[in-house]
């Protein structure tokens, strides 16, 4: 099976502080994805993020296919990242690295997911055709949101 990675930085004028408070809320997920998606969080966002949270979620990311999804929270630095795993759900592995640092004038946030994918040769030869562009599409449009929530870095 194929490992496959995707990374995304971007720039966001705020403070560290409020970058924290707005990425560790797990209510926030649903305020930065794609309303097509249909995304719930079904339980575990009563609280702010911490190792060994379980956050189950209902998305439908193609064809009005309802997905269930269950990550757990591994790792978290108040202020610098957390560490989300899928626990069950579409992927076989994900693996997602949220990282934030001060920089001048905001901060900088950076992405870095590991997945696979199931169906082995069938999941490769469908990953550059609706497996990645589905992942690029929902990235740039998380992208674009916090741009609208808090600005454009300059």
């Amino acid at each position: 099976m194929k490992l496959y990675k995707l990374h995304k930085t971007q720039k966001i004028p705020i403070s560290i502080d409020e970058a924290w408070s707005f990425l560790s809320d797990p209510k926030n997920l649903k305020v930065i994805t794609p309303d097509y998606m249909r995304f719930d969080i079904l339980s575990g966002d009563d609280k702010s993020m911490y190792p060994g949270q379980i956050i189950e979620y209902i998305v439908t990311p193609v064809l009005g296919i309802k997905t269930k999804w269950v990550t757990e929270i591994t790792h978290v630095k108040d202020n610098a990242y957390f560490v989300d795993e899928q626990r069950f759900g579409p992927y076989n592995l994900w693996h997602h690295k949220h990282f934030i640092k001060p920089i001048e004038n905001g901060i900088e946030m950076e992405d870095i997911i590991h997945y696979k994918l199931p169906f082995g040769v069938l999941g490769q030869l469908v990953h550059p055709v609706i497996v990645k562009p589905k992942l690029e599409e929902i990235f740039n449009y998380r992208q674009n949101k916090l741009i609208e929530l808090f600005g454009e870095y300059k």
